[in-house]
This record gives C-alpha cells, sequence and structure tokens, in this order.
C-alpha cells in the first residue's frame, strides 16, 4: 500500500484491511492499530507511512524484526518517486513551518529500535540519494527566486547561483540567494524523504562556514519529500538546534 501511495496511486485501504481480516482471524481495528504501529517504526527509520496511519508508539519487538525483514527485502533502499511528486516542476515558494524542538522522545530509548536506527541508518541513506539531493536543491532554488519575484525584486531573483550544481561541492553551502534589501543569503540543503526529526549529515565545512558566516548563513531542512514537501530553516550556531555527533575520523600516519 506504501508504494502504490508513493508512486500517486489510488487504493482502497477498507478493501485491505478486510483481505486481512480474512487472512490473519483480527478484528478491523486491531489491523489497523497494527498500521498505526508500523507507521511509528518507519518514522524513526525516516521512511514514508501510509497516509491515515498515524504513528502509534509501544511497538512490539516481534513487529520491529517484521519491518526489519522488509527493509531487508529491499538493498540499498532508494525510495523511488516521480520527479512531479516532489514539486520539483512547481513555480511556487515552499512553505516553510517552525523547526522541531530540540528534545529526546522516549521512543529513541527502545533498545530495538536503536538497533534498527544503526542498521537502517536514514542520515547515510539520504547522504547516498544524489538524487534526492539535486531535487531537493532545484526545489529550494526555485522557491528562492519566486520569493524574490514576489517582494518585486526580480533583478536578484535572477542572479541567484545553484552553487553546488554549477561549482560542485566544497564552498560549505549549495545555493546563493539574497534578502529583499540585496544582503546575501548562503543555503545549505538537506532533503529526506523521512518527517521533520529524521536525522541528517553536516559535514566538517558545511559547520565550519556556518561559524564563519552565521548571519548570512541557513541551513534549509526539506522533509516528506516524496509526497509534500515542506520545509524549515536552522540558523547558526547550529549546536542550539540540533545535537552534532562525530561519526567519522580521519586517520593518517603523521
Amino acid at each position: 500500500m506504501r508504494d502504490i501511495e508513493l508512486r500517486g496511486e489510488r487504493f482502497v485501504k477498507s478493501q485491505r484491511n478486510e483481505a486481512l481480516q480474512a487472512l490473519t482471524g483480527r478484528t478491523r481495528g486491531s489491523i489497523e492499530f497494527k498500521h498505526q504501529n508500523i507507521s511509528a517504526v518507519l518514522m524513526k527509520l525516516g521512511e514514508p507511512w501510509i497516509f491515515g496511519y498515524k504513528p502509534m508508539t509501544n511497538v512490539q519487538a516481534a513487529l520491529v524484526a517484521g519491518v526489519e525483514r522488509f527493509l531487508d527485502s529491499r538493498p540499498g533502499r532508494i525510495i523511488p518517486f516521480p520527479k512531479e511528486r516532489a514539486g520539483v516542476a512547481e513555480s511556487g515558494q515552499l512553505f516553510f513551518g517552525p523547526a522541531p524542538d530540540f528534545t529526546r522522545s522516549e521512543d529513541d530509548k527502545d533498545a530495538n529500535i536503536i538497533r534498527l536506527m544503526r542498521k537502517f541508518d536514514p542520515a547515510a541513506r539520504d547522504a547516498r540519494n544524489r538524487e534526492l539531493g539535486k531535487l531537493g536543491e532545484e526545489r529550494v532554488v526555485v522557491s528562492e527566486q519566486t520569493r524574490l519575484r514576489s517582494e518585486g525584486r526580480d533583478d536578484l531573483a535572477g542572479k541567484v547561483r545553484w552553487v553546488a550544481h554549477l561549482d560542485g561541492d566544497g564552498a560549505g553551502y549549495d545555493i546563493l540567494s539574497f534578502e529583499t534589501d540585496g544582503a546575501e543569503r548562503f543555503l545549505e540543503v538537506k532533503t529526506t524523504v523521512g518527517y521533520e526529526r529524521t536525522p541528517f549529515f553536516i559535514s566538517p565545512n558545511e559547520l565550519s562556514f556556518s561559524q564563519e558566516r552565521p548571519e548570512e548563513f541557513r541551513l534549509i531542512r526539506l522533509y516528506d519529500f516524496a509526497k509534500a514537501p515542506k520545509a524549515f530553516e536552522l540558523k547558526p550556531p547550529l549546536e542550539d538546534h540540533v545535537a552534532l555527533q562525530a561519526v567519522n575520523y580521519q586517520a593518517s600516519f603523521g
């Protein structure tokens, strides 16, 4: 059902529920609750879940194992979706909401969930998906241009520069944009198909640049990208908004 939904195709959930009732002998409500449990595990892994099955915690270990088997059957875990589903072809501005609170939830203390998150690292998955990153950056470029034109600054909209695409990685940001008064905006874009709390990678170069240019740097987080892209901004110091943890070290001989 999730894959059908991600492809933009229609299906009737009640019919699927009835088929599962016949197969398992469980009630309609029990099956719906189990789907909500599955959504809770998928949420923690930065995976899309089926619309209408709001994540419900208190997940049993057997269900976590079932989700693990499902993901094991899909090597690479790159979630395909049509380009138009990501809204890249749209000319409008992105919707920017508030950033998530900097908190640690009780669900993150579940040993089974922690193990699964380490095995199926959503940050590593998104980092490997270069097409996802490129589409996210393109969407922000279009949004910035639209914003500036709506503010009567067609001249600045024409100067928005997709630095990562034109010059490659290494600048410490992906997009050069502008405020209405002409002040520069250095935008680093992080995109996920998961929900707003899905973890992501920040490179040492990006972190360093955010510290050098805190007034102009903004980290743009796009999420739910496979369905209806949404966004929020993080302003330096980034440590005020996210927990930064070293995950790799460079080894040298002197």
